[in-house]
Protein backbone atom coordinates (compact mmCIF):
# COMPACT_ATOMS: atom_id res chain seq x y z
CA UNK A 1 0.00 0.00 0.00
CA UNK A 2 1.16 3.51 -0.80
CA UNK A 3 3.05 5.70 1.68
CA UNK A 4 3.36 8.64 -0.71
CA UNK A 5 3.15 11.88 1.30
CA UNK A 6 2.91 14.41 -1.56
CA UNK A 7 1.11 14.15 -4.91
CA UNK A 8 3.15 12.49 -7.62
CA UNK A 9 4.72 14.80 -10.20
CA UNK A 10 4.16 13.69 -13.78
CA UNK A 11 6.45 15.44 -16.28
CA UNK A 12 4.89 15.31 -19.75
CA UNK A 13 4.79 16.44 -23.30
CA UNK A 14 0.98 16.54 -23.09
CA UNK A 15 0.25 15.17 -26.57
CA UNK A 16 2.66 12.23 -26.15
CA UNK A 17 0.82 8.91 -26.18
CA UNK A 18 3.41 7.39 -23.83
CA UNK A 19 2.58 10.20 -21.39
CA UNK A 20 -1.11 9.42 -21.89
CA UNK A 21 -0.37 5.82 -20.93
CA UNK A 22 0.94 6.94 -17.54
CA UNK A 23 -1.67 9.68 -17.09
CA UNK A 24 -4.39 7.09 -17.60
CA UNK A 25 -2.75 4.66 -15.16
CA UNK A 26 -2.52 7.32 -12.45
CA UNK A 27 -6.16 8.25 -13.00
CA UNK A 28 -7.20 4.61 -13.04
CA UNK A 29 -5.66 3.73 -9.69
CA UNK A 30 -7.01 6.93 -8.14
CA UNK A 31 -3.87 8.54 -6.76
CA UNK A 32 -3.13 12.25 -6.47
CA UNK A 33 -0.76 13.63 -9.06
CA UNK A 34 0.18 16.95 -10.57
CA UNK A 35 0.97 17.04 -14.27
CA UNK A 36 3.77 19.37 -15.35
CA UNK A 37 3.38 19.82 -19.12
CA UNK A 38 6.14 21.05 -21.42
CA UNK A 39 6.56 21.43 -25.16
CA UNK A 40 9.59 20.18 -27.08
CA UNK A 41 12.44 21.04 -26.79
CA UNK A 42 11.86 22.84 -23.49
CA UNK A 43 10.98 19.60 -21.69
CA UNK A 44 14.69 18.74 -21.82
CA UNK A 45 15.53 21.37 -19.21
CA UNK A 46 13.40 19.41 -16.75
CA UNK A 47 14.05 15.83 -17.83
CA UNK A 48 17.83 16.20 -17.75
CA UNK A 49 17.71 17.45 -14.16
CA UNK A 50 15.67 14.37 -13.24
CA UNK A 51 17.95 11.88 -14.99
CA UNK A 52 15.79 11.19 -18.03
CA UNK A 53 16.03 11.98 -21.73
CA UNK A 54 12.37 12.35 -22.54
CA UNK A 55 8.89 12.10 -21.05
CA UNK A 56 7.02 10.71 -19.19
CA UNK A 57 8.85 11.01 -15.90
CA UNK A 58 7.16 10.21 -12.60
CA UNK A 59 8.57 11.78 -9.45
CA UNK A 60 7.61 10.03 -6.22
CA UNK A 61 8.69 10.91 -2.69
CA UNK A 62 11.74 8.66 -2.76
CA UNK A 63 12.16 7.54 -6.38
CA UNK A 64 12.12 8.84 -9.95
CA UNK A 65 10.91 6.72 -12.87
CA UNK A 66 11.78 7.53 -16.48
CA UNK A 67 10.07 4.74 -18.45
CA UNK A 68 6.32 4.29 -18.95
CA UNK A 69 6.34 0.54 -18.29
CA UNK A 70 8.50 0.92 -15.19
CA UNK A 71 6.02 3.52 -13.97
CA UNK A 72 3.04 1.22 -14.48
CA UNK A 73 4.75 -1.63 -12.66
CA UNK A 74 5.63 0.68 -9.78
CA UNK A 75 2.05 1.97 -9.56
CA UNK A 76 0.80 -1.60 -9.64
CA UNK A 77 3.02 -2.43 -6.65
CA UNK A 78 1.54 0.31 -4.47
CA UNK A 79 -2.16 0.07 -5.30
CA UNK A 80 -5.07 -1.96 -3.97
CA UNK A 81 -5.87 -5.33 -5.52
CA UNK A 82 -9.03 -4.13 -7.28
CA UNK A 83 -7.03 -1.45 -9.11
CA UNK A 84 -4.07 -3.62 -10.11
CA UNK A 85 -2.94 -3.26 -13.72
CA UNK A 86 -1.24 -6.66 -13.86
CA UNK A 87 -2.90 -10.00 -12.98
CA UNK A 88 -1.65 -11.94 -9.97
CA UNK A 89 -1.78 -15.16 -12.01
CA UNK A 90 1.77 -15.65 -13.42
CA UNK A 91 0.64 -16.92 -16.83
CA UNK A 92 -1.83 -14.08 -17.33
CA UNK A 93 0.71 -11.54 -16.14
CA UNK A 94 3.24 -12.84 -18.66
CA UNK A 95 0.68 -12.41 -21.45
CA UNK A 96 -0.07 -8.85 -20.31
CA UNK A 97 3.62 -7.97 -20.18
CA UNK A 98 4.26 -9.47 -23.62
CA UNK A 99 1.45 -7.44 -25.16
CA UNK A 100 2.57 -4.29 -23.38
CA UNK A 101 6.08 -4.76 -24.76
CA UNK A 102 4.70 -5.36 -28.26
CA UNK A 103 2.60 -2.21 -28.13
CA UNK A 104 5.40 -0.14 -26.58
CA UNK A 105 8.03 -1.12 -29.12
CA UNK A 106 5.98 -1.42 -32.29
CA UNK A 107 2.57 0.24 -32.04
CA UNK A 108 3.68 3.36 -30.18
CA UNK A 109 6.55 4.03 -32.59
CA UNK A 110 4.36 3.32 -35.64
CA UNK A 111 1.45 5.57 -34.64
CA UNK A 112 3.84 8.40 -33.74
CA UNK A 113 5.72 8.10 -37.03
CA UNK A 114 2.45 7.84 -38.95
CA UNK A 115 1.13 11.03 -37.36
CA UNK A 116 4.26 13.10 -37.81
CA UNK A 117 4.59 11.91 -41.42
CA UNK A 118 1.42 13.92 -42.03
CA UNK A 119 1.78 16.94 -39.76
CA UNK A 120 5.50 17.62 -39.12
CA UNK A 121 5.42 20.57 -41.55
CA UNK A 122 2.05 21.92 -40.42
CA UNK A 123 2.75 24.85 -38.11
CA UNK A 124 -0.82 25.31 -36.82
CA UNK A 125 -1.41 21.64 -35.99
CA UNK A 126 1.98 21.20 -34.30
CA UNK A 127 1.51 24.41 -32.32
CA UNK A 128 -1.82 23.27 -30.94
CA UNK A 129 -0.60 19.72 -30.27
CA UNK A 130 2.53 20.81 -28.44
CA UNK A 131 1.38 23.90 -26.60
CA UNK A 132 -1.78 22.76 -24.80
CA UNK A 133 -1.37 23.61 -21.13
CA UNK A 134 2.37 24.38 -21.23
CA UNK A 135 3.95 27.42 -19.53
CA UNK A 136 3.25 30.71 -21.28
CA UNK A 137 6.92 31.33 -22.07
CA UNK A 138 7.06 28.07 -24.02
CA UNK A 139 4.05 29.12 -26.09
CA UNK A 140 5.73 32.46 -26.82
CA UNK A 141 8.98 30.77 -27.88
CA UNK A 142 7.31 28.10 -30.01
CA UNK A 143 7.67 30.02 -33.32
CA UNK A 144 11.43 30.27 -32.73
CA UNK A 145 11.83 26.57 -32.03
CA UNK A 146 9.55 25.23 -34.76
CA UNK A 147 12.06 25.14 -37.63
CA UNK A 148 14.79 23.44 -35.63
CA UNK A 149 12.28 20.97 -34.19
CA UNK A 150 11.13 20.02 -37.69
CA UNK A 151 14.64 18.81 -38.46
CA UNK A 152 14.85 16.96 -35.15
CA UNK A 153 11.51 15.25 -35.83
CA UNK A 154 12.65 14.10 -39.26
CA UNK A 155 15.85 12.63 -37.87
CA UNK A 156 14.47 11.19 -34.62
CA UNK A 157 11.48 9.46 -36.21
CA UNK A 158 13.06 8.70 -39.59
CA UNK A 159 10.47 10.66 -41.52
CA UNK A 160 10.93 9.89 -45.22
CA UNK A 161 8.77 9.71 -48.32
CA UNK A 162 8.04 6.10 -47.36
CA UNK A 163 7.50 6.54 -43.61
CA UNK A 164 3.77 7.11 -43.82
CA UNK A 165 3.09 3.92 -45.78
CA UNK A 166 5.50 1.84 -43.70
CA UNK A 167 3.86 2.99 -40.47
CA UNK A 168 0.34 2.58 -41.82
CA UNK A 169 1.04 -1.05 -42.78
CA UNK A 170 2.62 -1.78 -39.39
CA UNK A 171 -0.42 -0.40 -37.60
CA UNK A 172 -2.74 -2.50 -39.77
CA UNK A 173 -0.81 -5.66 -38.83
CA UNK A 174 -0.99 -4.88 -35.11
CA UNK A 175 -4.68 -3.93 -35.28
CA UNK A 176 -5.36 -7.24 -37.02
CA UNK A 177 -3.56 -9.09 -34.20
CA UNK A 178 -5.69 -7.33 -31.60
CA UNK A 179 -8.78 -8.02 -33.68
CA UNK A 180 -7.97 -11.74 -33.57
CA UNK A 181 -7.70 -11.61 -29.77
CA UNK A 182 -11.11 -9.92 -29.58
CA UNK A 183 -12.77 -12.25 -32.09
CA UNK A 184 -14.12 -14.56 -29.39
CA UNK A 185 -16.18 -11.73 -27.88
CA UNK A 186 -13.97 -11.07 -24.88
CA UNK A 187 -14.11 -7.69 -23.16
CA UNK A 188 -10.38 -7.40 -22.48
CA UNK A 189 -7.19 -8.56 -24.16
CA UNK A 190 -6.10 -10.82 -21.28
CA UNK A 191 -8.39 -12.47 -18.76
CA UNK A 192 -11.60 -10.89 -17.55
CA UNK A 193 -10.24 -7.61 -16.14
CA UNK A 194 -8.88 -4.37 -17.54
CA UNK A 195 -5.06 -4.54 -17.51
CA UNK A 196 -1.91 -2.76 -18.60
CA UNK A 197 -2.31 -4.49 -21.97
CA UNK A 198 -5.66 -2.79 -22.64
CA UNK A 199 -4.50 0.56 -21.31
CA UNK A 200 -1.28 0.50 -23.34
CA UNK A 201 -3.01 -0.50 -26.54
CA UNK A 202 -5.67 2.19 -26.23
CA UNK A 203 -3.25 4.96 -25.27
CA UNK A 204 -0.71 4.16 -27.98
CA UNK A 205 -3.39 3.65 -30.63
CA UNK A 206 -5.02 6.99 -29.80
CA UNK A 207 -3.16 8.97 -32.52
CA UNK A 208 -4.85 6.92 -35.26
CA UNK A 209 -8.25 6.82 -33.52
CA UNK A 210 -8.51 10.35 -32.09
CA UNK A 211 -11.06 9.48 -29.37
CA UNK A 212 -13.19 12.44 -28.31
CA UNK A 213 -12.62 11.62 -24.63
CA UNK A 214 -8.85 11.98 -24.86
CA UNK A 215 -7.74 14.51 -22.21
CA UNK A 216 -5.69 16.37 -24.81
CA UNK A 217 -8.55 17.54 -27.00
CA UNK A 218 -8.02 16.26 -30.56
CA UNK A 219 -8.60 18.34 -33.67
CA UNK A 220 -11.70 17.64 -35.69
CA UNK A 221 -11.13 15.41 -38.71
CA UNK A 222 -12.10 18.32 -40.97
CA UNK A 223 -9.01 20.20 -39.81
CA UNK A 224 -6.62 17.34 -40.63
CA UNK A 225 -5.11 16.42 -44.00
CA UNK A 226 -7.76 14.60 -46.05
CA UNK A 227 -5.85 11.31 -46.36
CA UNK A 228 -4.97 11.35 -42.66
CA UNK A 229 -8.63 11.82 -41.72
CA UNK A 230 -9.65 9.04 -44.11
CA UNK A 231 -7.23 6.61 -42.48
CA UNK A 232 -8.44 7.56 -38.99
CA UNK A 233 -11.99 6.69 -40.10
CA UNK A 234 -10.69 3.40 -41.51
CA UNK A 235 -8.91 2.47 -38.27
CA UNK A 236 -11.96 3.43 -36.21
CA UNK A 237 -14.10 0.94 -38.12
CA UNK A 238 -11.90 -2.06 -37.27
CA UNK A 239 -12.68 -4.22 -34.24
CA UNK A 240 -9.46 -2.99 -32.63
CA UNK A 241 -10.46 0.61 -33.28
CA UNK A 242 -13.91 0.03 -31.82
CA UNK A 243 -12.19 -1.48 -28.78
CA UNK A 244 -10.13 1.69 -28.30
CA UNK A 245 -13.21 3.89 -28.58
CA UNK A 246 -15.02 1.73 -26.03
CA UNK A 247 -12.14 1.90 -23.54
CA UNK A 248 -11.97 5.68 -23.90
CA UNK A 249 -15.71 6.02 -23.32
CA UNK A 250 -15.22 4.02 -20.11
CA UNK A 251 -11.90 5.69 -19.27
CA UNK A 252 -12.98 7.22 -15.98
CA UNK A 253 -15.55 4.60 -14.99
Amino acid sequence: MMNQQKPFRLITIPVSHYCEKVRWALTRIKVDFVEEPHSPPFHLFVTKRLGGKTTPILVADTEIFTDSTDILKYLNSITLDENKLYPSNPELRQKVEELEELFDTRLGTATRRWGYSYISNNYKIIQRAWCQGVPKIQKILFPLSFISMQKILQKSFDLTTESHLESYLEIKVLFAQVGELLADGRNYLVGDKFSAADLTFAALAAPVIQPAEHPIKPRSLEELPIKMASEIKEFRETSAGQFVLKLYRERNV
